[in-house]
């Protein structure tokens, strides 16, 4: 208290408009003229309020100050400390969203199938838990018994060995390259990432060498991964591709291609291995894309009744 009556007396010395009320304010009360707000005990406050109380100061024309008073910093518990970095952290217009992102990883969202209204998801993350969700929900409406022991969207694997990117001077906003990042990875369908491709070339311009191959990269993934492809490792010399047991192709079609292509060769019960030499990523994109098509169409799985 009495460091708070100093602050006090030296905001009241230097002339600056101060505002003193509860937190009633944080319902929308619009003062112009005041641009300092001193919050008394502010590890008490959830982050939306501290949120809301900050944004009564600063809105008009002058630089506006934000004072969040604690007793003890050591003495903060790990919640109150988590909410205070991140309200120091969020300060840029339109900061708003990821603050609500960081609230509700910090306080945990509550049963979207249940009636608590906190939870646990903090221990997997809101994009997994979400994941999870929507996995069962589909194996449901599917008729099968969702499997809580396999993985969660195994992602096939791609490496073209070559830098794989939307560089810094390219995309400078970095929000906004892990925006396009996540984007691309939870893209389906060539046609989803086509899509992006073309906002990305729009708003930036031409791709750099490094972008191209990160569009290939995403592109062969989504290619791949109906012929049950977890991994394809492209060198500049050696392109592997090894599939799933018991993939979705026919095995007559793998004979075919192996006695037409020399160049192509059976590495194991599970493993296509590609002997040529293809300096470009593209150029080894391209190649795995004609590899797999030239499998035919991949057979697709009858759920059972």
């Amino acid at each position: 208290e009495r460091e708070l009556e100093k602050v006090m007396k030296d905001f009241v010395a230097q002339r600056y408009n101060l505002l003193l009320c509860s937190t009633i304010i944080e319902t929308g009360i619009d003062v112009p003229t005041a641009n300092t707000i001193v919050m008394a005990r502010a590890d008490k406050f959830g982050l939306a309020q501290l949120h809301q109380l900050r944004g009564r100061v600063g809105r008009s024309h002058h630089q506006a100050y934000a004072y969040l008073m604690v007793p003890d910093i050591e003495g903060l518990t790990k919640q109150a400390s988590q909410r205070l970095e991140a309200i120091q952290q969020m300060e840029e217009l339109g900061s708003g969203f990821y603050l609500a992102m960081h609230d509700l990883e910090i306080r945990g969202t509550g049963e979207v199938l249940g009636e608590n209204q906190s939870g646990n998801m903090m221990e997997i993350g809101f994009q997994l838990y979400n994941e999870m969700l929507n996995e069962a929900v589909s194996s449901l409406k599917a008729g099968r018994e969702p499997d809580l022991l396999s993985p969660l969207n195994v992602s096939t694997e791609i490496n073209l060995h070559a830098p794989a990117l939307l560089p810094s001077d390219y995309c400078g906003d970095v929000h906004l390259r892990l925006s396009f990042y996540k984007k691309l990875a939870t893209a389906k369908t060539t046609d989803q990432i086509d899509a992006l491709l073309e906002e990305i070339v729009d708003r930036f311009g031409k791709l750099p060498a490094q972008a191209q191959t990160l569009i290939d990269v995403h592109r062969l993934r989504v290619i791949a991964k109906p012929y049950g492809v977890v991994k394809v490792d492209a060198a500049p010399t050696l392109i592997n591709i090894t599939f799933k047991k018991d993939p979705p192709i026919d095995a007559i079609a793998i004979m075919h291609l192996i006695q037409k292509n020399k160049h192509i060769k059976l590495a194991g019960n599970d493993k296509l291995r590609i002997e040529r030499e293809l300096k470009e990523p593209k150029d080894r994109a391209q190649m795995v894309r004609d590899v797999l098509r030239s499998l035919g169409q991949p057979t697709t799985e009858t759920a059972p009744a």
